[in-house]
């Protein structure tokens, strides 16, 4: 991508920035990552870009500014805004019972206690809803968190990692909607599957595939070209190989992205393939209220409401979530509709903007927008880890350092 402000106009210093370039090159030095590609922007300007390291190891091929990735859980912030654009055209509200939609989610139960051989349930004491699927406080989970008898019943059915055992969307809606809840709905936070339920109601309301409705209102309003699902099209040598961590060092883990590339659905949780070139124009869309190139997607009033959170009380994470896996510590951060927020730099432990949103992939992917500071950052990579790497946490505290205006 180009630079299109100096830094230095834009109340960046290029020394500190050097230091941003400098950390994440040790990770590639020591071969925790094969590369990675990261975009700074400042009042609605790429102020910053640098890649290091390789996309495809084997083949010696440079990350390069081009490279397309998978963005995993960087699909549901895409996903969201969907669903947000049928809320502004009145096609639902926050507090509608998905059941009116999914009809299977009509008897959903919760789970009391047993094994997954054994569950004992109760049945829900109020219907999931909408704004329960944004948040992530309707119940549900991942099977891969493999920390409690539900997400053994995930797996059981299907609902694992991959999603290539389920025909269709609605078919996979079906499943998720049969294994007993977490807890009652709106009552704690699970990160989940959620958001591909949600991608569900798109279909339904809008009486499209979720991938159609991406393209003709998404993606080719910001001029999205890159963006697509992983299970369409072929093979592009712009794709970055994806890797994972062993005992003896990065391995290629080409298996581990035949969940959603294999699958014969969109997938609203973790689907998608992009660049950095198109999620900045979906970012500067967010910071822009909604609006970009004069395409509005959202009002700006309704980003803003995506932005606050939402858990009641506005309490945090750490005290409303599960202590389960996120892709954001827990302490100091709420969550909205579709991103976290940040609430407290204080608690959080870093000068991370107070009303920051975003969130990142599984791969290592990170992106957030920071309305007050008129500031996007992406970081993107393609490595899962055994252990979390501090790259995503540590990204703030050193983009932040780089501010002295």
């Amino acid at each position: 991508m180009d630079i299109e402000l100096d830094p230095t106009e834009a109340g960046m210093d290029p020394v500190r920035l050097a230091r941003l370039d400098h950390y994440l090159g040790q990770y590639v030095d020591d071969g925790r990552v094969p590369g990675w590609q990261l975009v700074l922007t400042r009042r609605g300007k790429v102020v910053h870009e640098s890649t290091a390291g390789m996309r495809h190891r084997e083949d010696g091929t440079p990350i390069g500014s081009d490279s397309l990735f998978r963005i995993y859980s960087m699909t549901k912030p895409i996903t969201s805004v969907a669903a947000m654009m049928l809320y502004e055209r009145g096609l639902f509200q926050l507090s509608d019972p998905i059941s009116k939609f999914i009809p299977s989610f009509g008897d959903v139960r919760v789970y009391t206690g047993g094994s997954d051989r054994d569950t004992k349930t109760v049945p829900a004491t109020e219907p999931i809803r909408m704004r329960h699927l944004l948040s992530h406080t309707a119940g549900l989970t991942y099977g891969f968190f493999r920390q409690h008898p539900v997400d053994a019943l995930y797996r059981k059915n299907g609902l694992d990692t991959g999603i290539d055992s389920h025909a269709s969307l609605a078919d996979f809606c079906d499943a998720v909607a049969g294994i007993p809840l977490l807890f009652q709905p709106g009552s704690e936070w699970a990160y989940s599957m959620a958001t591909d339920v949600l991608g569900g109601v798109v279909e339904v309301i809008s009486g499209q595939s979720l991938g159609d409705f991406f393209e003709s209102e998404i993606f080719t309003p910001l001029g999205m070209k890159d963006t697509r699902f992983a299970n369409v099209g072929g093979p592009n040598p712009r794709l970055a190989r994806l890797y994972t961590q062993s005992a003896d060092g990065l391995v290629p883990g080409d298996k581990l992205a035949e969940g959603v590339e294999k699958a014969t659905f969109a997938a609203g949780g973790a689907g998608l393939l992009s660049s950095a070139h198109d999620y900045h124009r979906f970012t500067q869309m967010l910071l822009r209220g909604g609006e970009l190139d004069g395409q509005r997607l959202l009002g700006p009033r309704t980003v803003a409401f995506m932005a606050s959170n939402h858990l009641p009380g506005n309490v945090d994470l750490d005290s409303y979530g599960r202590a389960m896996y996120s892709e954001t510590p827990m302490r100091g951060i709420g969550f909205g509709l579709g991103f976290s927020v940040n609430l407290d730099p204080a608690a959080i432990g870093r000068p991370a903007g107070r009303g920051a949103y975003g969130w990142g992939g599984v791969a290592g992917t990170r992106f957030w927008v920071d309305p007050a500071e008129e500031l996007t950052a992406m970081f993107f990579t393609q490595v899962f880890t055994l252990n979390p790497l501090p790259i995503r946490e540590m990204l703030p505290q050193l983009v932040y350092q780089a501010l002295v205006d």
